[in-house]
């Protein structure tokens, strides 16, 4: 059985600033689990949870992977903008032209994100969160399909992206030019057998699909830290119940 996405890991300087942040902008709800720290549950169909973990190493330089959150109407994306700034975000370049119809923002801790304009086609039947876009080669878009058993949705001068078969966001990733990885990245997954299965073999079955294991310092008791084949970070964590999809809210959060 494959693994499932069990969530978004932020690293943070303050946790629960960037948790209040999201939780502001998303309108999901913040816990503050026993097992898994300052957590996010969806309100939607996502699918994953968001947890924000601290880290006393500050952010260096652009994340491997960014929110598109899309937008039903030019004033629905001017309102996601403008609580986006109120709760904290600012604009950044990043090299975006003005006849681009997103809006480039940072969070608190300068984690990029994309507002998406209305009449983006790719993410049309997306909801809220419409995709966690990534710098990443054509062969880890095909690595992660397999991990997580989710079907290629688009495949195309080295382009990919997967979506899972219960709907939620898109993964997709950019292809070549891959920037240099510099360093631990700030943003990173955290998956888990379902509640049945067994970790150690879920972690032989990804080595076999082309992961390694690594040594990232302490962590959590029970994770096992791993690399894609891009030299990301992501985390096996021990079987848990899968996060049953929520009805979809009207768009814009």
């Amino acid at each position: 059985m494959t693994s499932q996405l069990v969530a978004l890991c932020f690293d943070a300087n303050d946790p629960l600033r960037l948790a209040r942040f999201w939780t502001g902008v998303l309108g999901w709800e913040m816990t503050d689990d026993p097992r898994d720290g300052i957590t996010l549950l969806p309100s939607d169909d996502t699918g994953f949870r968001i947890r924000c973990l601290p880290a006393r190493e500050e952010k260096t330089g652009p994340n491997q992977m960014h929110f598109d959150l899309t937008s039903t109407s030019l004033e629905d994306q001017r309102q996601t903008v403008a609580r986006s700034l109120e709760l904290g975000a600012r604009h950044i370049d990043i090299g975006q032209r003005p006849e681009e119809d997103h809006v480039v923002l940072a969070d608190p801790e300068g984690n990029e994100f994309c507002v998406i304009g209305p009449d983006n086609n790719f993410l049309a039947d997306c909801g809220f969160v419409g995709a966690l876009a990534c710098d990443g080669s054509r062969e880890v878009g095909y690595f992660w399909s397999e991990a997580l058993g989710w079907p290629l949705v688009w495949d195309q001068d080295e382009e990919t992206a997967i979506r899972s078969p219960h709907g939620g966001p898109k993964i997709t990733w950019g292809g070549p030019p891959v920037a240099p990885k510099t360093g631990k990245n700030r943003l990173h997954f955290d998956l888990a057998p379902p509640a049945h299965g067994d970790q150690r073999a879920e972690v032989d079955r990804l080595v076999s699909l082309g992961a390694t294991r690594i040594d990232v310092g302490p962590r959590e008791a029970g994770q096992v830290a791993m690399a894609d084949p891009d030299g990301n970070e992501f985390c096996v964590l021990t079987p848990r119940q899968a996060l049953r999809p929520g009805p979809r809210p009207a768009a814009g959060g």
